[in-house]
């Protein structure tokens, strides 16, 4: 719920858009700089030194990472000088002095910066007073007993007041109070109980927050709070890096849990709504939803116009960025993020209304290029489980929903002499060197970026807006349960999203707010929705007039929203919509035959294929798809193209490489390996030769007869049969890199031209999936054991680290004898499983319990190296 609309939206992270394919795909072969991951660097404690925040950051830009946003957060360790270890106080001249530093270095390594403004999240610490901190709304239901007429008032505290009190759940309201109660009137009706209500705070605390940071979470709501954060952290944090201003300033998403009022919210309300809420408070607390409508609508106003759009214009005036996750409590709204340059989301669950799609959904709306996501949050548990596979197969589903901009989550800082495997945060995939497989992690973010630059080109081709009903979701608001993306889930259902993808269109949400912007977007679904503004109904009315179709799942819209909604205004909703939307009563079955009626689908699978999805971008010289299957199984289909006139070639994400794509009759065949993706590019440009066709040789099997050694200077045994290290004693909780070398002869059919030989170490086992509290992992066990790099007579021919396990050695490969030399890392819990896990009693004492260590039960050694086969084959 917007007051204005933002005036200057900056498009950040953009380079200039490749005018030809031809350039399109050199700049996919070598993405530009500003298109690579980033990393959340967590400062534990804030226990650093220069040289570490040196060495780290030189080591993110070895591994292909483009630069990193500062979160201070917890300490990991207690002061100790023979270790070297020494908790910076937030805020202190020493953690100043180190931002700088960090700040100056990155800039000399061609590093992003940016910087979140606090300590751990939501906003706030020890410079907020009770009476700036979150407010929530408080009752007390007091029974009346006997003839007593003096029912003593609720005790309240620092940054509490009293607003009214009432006889009962009626609008009856007391007015009568001295002696520190309330005193019923004599005679009437005496009620059961008296209600109070009051202006209360929640009392929560700043979590994860780094020594010195403790405090209260400032009130949203109110704009002294706010100011008081910015003069207090953001002014000084932004002083002390003097002339380099960060690139971004970050708030991370909003879990102010409980926060449902403000101290003024009364007058707020009356001069917004146009009635006083002070009587109605019972019928409030009672679950009216037409109140309730407008307590949860003055909630997000006041969020938008008091935290998010000072909050942008500081960033503004400080010559930096805002990128915000614009969702939680309080309840912003999707048209929120006018108030972000760069819209942020999180969660991997595609197929439902994550925060994802909402963030990428307003990015598309509101013409900003780039969205990012915190990505990888709760990835595989506990910390060094995570996978390359599952990196990969999480930030493809990001991909899907529209996101262009990877936050991984992330990179903890470790001091020089902390025992091996390092620091972690407390719930999260860890990237850095200490997790052996990151010998692969410039291949692996390599391939992120290609990604998301592709997915930055042109414009994004949705064709379905799926319609946020705000009204509904504020209706259905209780105290404490504020949450306006959890309450449009609710509103939507399930299968509403899910639908709509599988029937291969594409979709972004879409608002009261951005009903404006709704220009390229052919079909509009309302799903199920109840209460629609008037306002609302006639914009749908001008859609479907200019041609646009108009969809509605289980219900006509029948209620104008609102405490003051006359009979007229549910008069309207009720013809307009009657009359413009079409009426589909069993979204799951029938849904998607109405949007054929009115589009043909851009993608469709025969046979059908629920598991992959696909993002379609449009350029001026080109129609762009990324295409995933997002299973643990291969998937084989035949795919059709809304797109007519035009020759395709596939690119492959993994190597940059093009190939000519071929089609049977309309369809192009596809065949996606478990969490494979693809990329088809369609153009005018002719099309290339196909390459001739020669006789394949047959495989040649290459097994046995390996020469194993661990470490770059440590035990080499034989291995005639690949096993995994965790089967023999010496290995089993060993973590790092061995060398696998083998000489082979190369027979003459693999060397003949035409021929593309690839070195292939199978396909790898499926495993059945189970349902995760949070975050996700890949269902798959793979034939390497997490990750190898491949040298053929000495020369890099590759990494191999995700399906297909296989790697062309086509050009490495010499007629007679030829070395095969594969260096393959595992995962560094498996050195975890084997020694007792650290103690953080006395650090709990001395700082209190900050955080829980998660799926510490889970630590165990898990199958490593190359399993097998191995063999030298051709496609």
């Amino acid at each position: 719920m917007l007051t204005r609309t933002a005036l200057c939206i900056l498009l950040a992270g953009v380079g200039a858009n490749p005018a030809g394919v031809e350039e399109l795909q050199r700049a996919f072969e070598r993405p530009p700089d500003d298109a690579r991951i980033l990393m959340r660097w967590w400062w534990f404690g804030s226990a650093v030194t220069k040289a570490e925040l040196e060495r780290e950051m030189r080591l993110m830009k070895d591994g292909g990472i483009g630069g990193c946003e500062v979160q201070p957060v917890y300490p990991l360790a207690l002061d100790d000088a023979a270790s070297g270890i020494r908790n910076l106080p937030y805020l202190s001249p020493e953690f100043l002095e180190a931002l700088r530093f960090t700040a100056e270095k990155a800039r000399e390594l061609g590093l992003r910066m940016d910087l979140t403004l606090g300590s751990g999240w939501p906003y706030g610490g020890p410079h907020i007073p009770v009476a700036q901190a979150a407010g929530r709304l408080r009752w007390e239901r007091t029974p009346v007993t006997g003839s007593t007429r003096r029912i003593p008032l609720p005790d309240l505290v620092a940054g509490e007041k009293l607003i009214g009190a009432f006889a009962g759940n009626s609008p009856r309201e007391l007015t009568v109070m001295r002696d520190g109660a309330v005193w019923l009137p004599e005679g009437g009706e005496r009620p059961a109980e008296v209600w109070f209500f009051v202006s209360s705070r929640t009392g929560m605390m700043v979590k994860r927050p780094a020594l010195g940071a403790e405090g209260y979470v400032l009130d949203h709501y109110d704009r002294a709070a706010l100011d008081n954060h910015l003069s207090q952290v953001a002014d000084r944090l932004r002083k002390a890096l003097g002339p380099i201003a960060p690139y971004a300033v970050f708030c991370d998403s909003l879990e102010v849990f409980g926060s449902d009022w403000t101290s003024d919210f009364l007058e707020e309300f009356r001069r917004r709504r146009g009635y006083d809420l002070r009587p109605h408070l019972p019928a409030l607390a009672a679950q009216g939803p037409d109140l309730r409508h407008d307590w949860g609508r003055t909630l997000t106003e006041l969020v938008n116009e008091r935290f998010l759009e000072p909050l942008h214009a500081w960033a503004g005036r400080n010559g930096t960025r805002l990128r915000v996750q614009g969702y939680g409590m309080p309840p912003a709204a999707l048209s929120s993020y006018a108030f972000a340059d760069l819209p942020e989301g999180e969660g991997a669950q595609w197929k439902t209304l994550q925060s994802t799609r909402w963030a990428s959904s307003a990015s598309h709306l509101l013409g900003k290029q780039v969205t990012s996501s915190e990505t990888w949050t709760w990835l595989h548990s506990p910390s060094f489980r995570a996978t390359p596979l599952d990196v990969k197969a999480e930030a493809d589903r990001h991909f899907l929903q529209g996101i262009n901009q990877l936050i991984g989550h992330g990179w903890p800082y470790t001091p020089e002499n902390v025992e091996y495997p390092g620091w972690r945060f407390y719930a999260a995939a860890v990237f850095n060197e200490k997790n052996p497989w990151w010998l692969v992690m410039p291949d692996l973010s390599l391939y992120l970026q290609r990604v998301s630059f592709l997915l930055r080109q042109g414009r994004p081709a949705n064709d379905v807006a799926l319609y946020l009903p705000n009204s509904d979701a504020w209706a259905h608001f209780a105290p404490g349960r504020v949450n306006l993306l959890l309450g449009l889930g609710e509103r939507l259902g399930p299968d509403v999203v899910a639908r709509i993808l599988e029937a291969g269109y594409n979709l972004d949400f879409i608002d009261d707010d951005t009903l404006d912007r709704l220009g390229r977007y052919r079909i509009i679904v309302l799903p199920g929705v109840e209460r629609l503004p008037v306002t609302t109904v006639r914009k749908l009315e001008t859609f479907a007039r200019g041609g646009g179709a108009v969809i509605a799942t289980r219900r006509l819209p029948a209620l104008a929203p609102g405490f003051l909604a006359t009979e007229a205004d549910h008069r309207q909703v009720r013809e307009i919509s009657g009359q413009v939307a079409r009426l589909v009563e069993d979204e799951n079955r029938r849904l998607a035959n109405a949007l054929a009626a009115v589009l043909r689908p851009d993608l469709s699978l025969a046979p059908p294929a629920p598991e992959i999805g696909f993002v379609h971008r449009s350029t001026e010289s080109a129609e762009i798809y990324f295409l995933v299957n997002t299973g643990n199984t291969r998937r084989r289909t035949d795919a059709t193209f809304r797109v007519e006139g035009m020759e395709a070639d596939w690119w492959d994400p993994l190597t940059g490489r093009a190939r000519p794509a071929e089609k049977t009759g309309p369809a192009i065949h596809l065949d996606l390996e478990p969490y494979g993706s693809r990329v088809l590019v369609f153009s005018k440009r002719p099309p290339a030769p196909a390459p001739a066709r020669v006789t394949a040789p047959t495989p040649l099997d290459i097994s046995t007869g390996w020469k194993v050694t661990f470490g770059p200077a440590g035990k080499t045994v034989p291995m005639d049969r690949l096993r995994s290290w965790t089967d023999d004693e010496d290995t089993r909780w060993y973590s790092g890199s061995a060398t696998y070398e083998k000489d082979i002869q190369a027979p003459e059919g693999f060397l003949q031209p035409g021929v593309e030989v690839r070195l292939d170490f199978g396909e790898g086992t499926p495993i059945p999936e189970t349902r995760l509290p949070s975050g996700m992992q890949a269902w798959l066990e793979g034939p390497v054991r997490e990750a190898a790099v491949v040298y053929v007579n000495d020369r890099r021919a590759g990494s191999v680290w995700c399906p297909p396990y296989s790697l062309d050695v086509t050009g490495f490969l010499r007629p007679g004898q030829n070395r095969i030399r594969i260096v393959v890392a595992n995962l560094a819990v498996n050195h975890m499983a084997g020694r007792r896990l650290p103690d953080y009693r006395l650090l709990n004492l001395r700082y209190g319990v900050r955080f829980e260590a998660q799926d510490m039960d889970k630590v165990q050694a898990v199958p490593a190296g190359l399993l097998g086969p191995i063999r030298l084959k051709t496609p």
